[in-house]
């Protein structure tokens, strides 16, 4: 019988399979639902440290091929977010990312206080969300110097292991990733959506979307986060966790192969709903033994050039 877990960072994981940030996230029983699914473990919405409302609708819309959003990063801030973490670990032992987001690099470091009160496994630090410039500017992914000083930032306010959550939509990516590890990141997240990109409605000429734009994910973006997530695998030494345009347990393993220790899972329940965890880990326990692979870390980071 082939073995799925992992370790990231020191935390256990049974299978490699996360819900990425975002996706069925917002509740603690919504999170729990998930657990049960089949994931090896859950990722939070983003947590912001006051209510954040976010975008109008439309905020999303899915073609066969890619997704596109501006929800805008809505919360109802860190008290609620207590409740919410509160439930999910009463009824669940599956590692939860507490994924957090902030407006400044003065609130990262009260977010992650905060959130560290709750003792969440992981915490995911949001600096790359596309969607939100026009309300904070570029985001901080996308500079080495503001990457490591709030990963810096985080990881003096608390003991638990901090990821980085990366932004594609830059050229230096490899060299972004290395200054937060520099900075003390003990994994990264690799990536956010792309973006920003737009859809049209034809008839009446406009953007579909309310803001007009929003981050692009789905099977199109595959192939682009394979070379990049590859391209980190190469330069760091921390674990990473390879998110995009993943939908079946083979994409899955095609991005461990890359460099990813956990493979993060976000649009595929748009495509094939809650059960697509099922299915996926059933697909990687049978590549597995097909090959007669014993445990699945033998694949990481074995791409053949």
């Amino acid at each position: 019988m082939a073995s799925l877990s992992v370790n990231f960072a020191g935390v256990l994981f049974q299978n490699p399979i996360v819900l990425a940030s975002g996706i069925m996230g917002i509740t603690g029983s919504s999170l729990l639902r998930v657990a049960r699914a089949g994931v090896g473990g859950v990722t939070t919405k983003s947590i912001w440290l006051t209510a954040h409302e976010g975008h109008k609708n439309p905020v999303m819309v899915g073609t066969p091929h890619y997704f596109i959003n501006a929800v805008g990063v809505p919360d109802a801030g860190i008290q609620k977010a207590k409740e919410e973490i509160t439930f999910y670990k009463k009824h669940t032992n599956v590692p939860l990312i507490a994924n957090i987001i902030a407006s400044s690099e003065i609130d990262y470091g009260l977010i992650t206080e905060a959130i560290s009160e709750l003792k969440p496994d992981l915490i995911e630090v949001n600096i790359s969300c596309p969607n939100i410039e026009d309300e904070l500017g570029k985001p901080l992914a996308c500079s080495r110097i503001k990457a490591y000083e709030v990963t810096q930032i985080c990881k003096s306010k608390t003991h638990i292991p901090v990821i980085v959550k990366m932004s594609p939509n830059v050229e230096d990516y490899v060299g972004i990733a290395q200054s937060c590890q520099d900075a003390g990141a003990d994994g990264l997240c690799c990536f956010n959506t792309f973006g920003p990109g737009m859809m049209i409605d034809l008839e009446s000429r406009m953007p579909i979307l309310a803001n007009k734009v929003g981050g692009v994910s789905g099977p199109g973006i595959k192939p682009l986060v394979l070379k990049m997530v590859n391209d980190i695998y190469k330069a760091v030494s921390i674990p990473i966790i390879g998110t995009g345009g993943v939908l079946t347990g083979k994409d899955a393993l095609e991005m461990m192969v890359c460099g990813a220790t956990l493979v993060g899972v976000g649009t595929m329940v748009y495509y094939y709903d809650i059960q697509g965890f099922e299915t996926m880990y059933q697909e990687m326990k049978e590549w597995l033994e097909t090959h007669n692979i014993q445990n699945i870390t033998e694949i990481i980071g074995t791409l053949q050039r």
